[in-house]
């Protein structure tokens, strides 16, 4: 590094909230220090209502991107310039890059996702169910079907479920369908993945569990859950006593660090410090 700008770090981000449970930022450190990037990540607490301040403090201060999680991948949006082809269609952002004052979306959600699931199984021609319809679930719904997932069935407990499975049908290679989350949702017959794609399990509050009828699987199912703190949460354990092939969170979000730094740099990273990391803070 030159003299001329060996203090001054290019910054990245994430703005959720709650922000505290993220270990996004410990993960993409490790993969800054690995590959000697002069770069950090700061995990911000961002309120609704003071995402748009918080999006222009990024540009203003000379950041090259951030993350954005929940509650703000899809109102994030309008405060944009530019959106790529798979957020537009998705409708959500979880991954913004600054170029030259320019604020362009992008979605990895469902791009990490796809690869973890990948790593354990095929989703082509596949029937799976998806609980929830927010911005998690919108993505993995849009990017399993384009990726050759026979049909989707989204549960939810009210209508934004309804349009998500409307517009995966409308555009995208697959069938979809909602299923109306009353009581318990069960897994329809044939069902060969299931995603929990809702925050419910997510720390702090560890042993809750979404209301899902377990003696829907059959041992044959893969069961996915996006939430990687903790990375073996109640549905992913309730799903093991079934015999169930499951997948954590951890995976999904190795892959949208590895996306997101490329999108934000241009470089390729190696998945294995942040895996390390990751491992190192979960003990697994």
């Amino acid at each position: 590094m030159s003299a001329s700008n060996m203090f001054l770090d290019q910054l990245t981000g994430s703005f959720s909230t709650p922000a505290a449970e993220n270990p996004t930022v410990a993960m993409i450190e490790a993969a800054y220090r690995h590959h000697a990037i002069a770069a950090r990540y700061i995990n911000c607490e961002v309120q609704p209502e003071d995402l748009r301040e918080a999006v222009h403090g990024a540009r203003a201060m000379g950041w090259i991107g951030f993350n954005c999680s929940i509650p703000h991948k899809v109102a994030v949006i309008e405060h944009l310039d530019q959106l790529t082809d798979a957020a537009r269609l998705i409708g959500a952002v979880n991954c913004v890059a600054i170029r030259e004052g320019e604020l362009i979306g992008e979605n990895t959600d469902g791009k990490g996702f796809l690869a973890s699931l990948q790593t354990v199984t095929d989703p082509v021609g596949k029937k799976v169910l998806v609980l929830g319809a927010g911005g998690a679930a919108r993505a993995i719904a849009i990017e399993l079907a384009l990726a050759g997932a026979a049909h989707i069935t989204v549960a939810n407990r009210n209508d934004r479920g309804a349009k998500l499975a409307e517009h995966v049908d409308a555009k995208t290679p697959a069938s979809a369908e909602f299923l109306q989350w009353f009581g318990d949702v069960w897994a329809p017959d044939g069902t060969d993945i299931v995603v929990n794609a809702t925050p419910v399990g997510l720390y702090p509050d560890v042993d809750a569990c979404p209301a899902f009828d377990f003696q829907s699987l059959s041992a044959s199912t893969v069961v996915a859950d996006v939430i990687p703190n903790p990375p073996r949460t109640a549905f992913l354990k309730s799903a093991g006593v079934r015999g169930c092939r499951t997948l954590d969170g951890l995976g999904m979000l190795v892959n949208q660090g590895i996306a997101g730094i490329a999108f934000w740099t241009g470089m390729q990273i190696d998945a294995a410090p942040m895996r390390a990391a990751l491992s190192d803070i979960f003990a697994v």
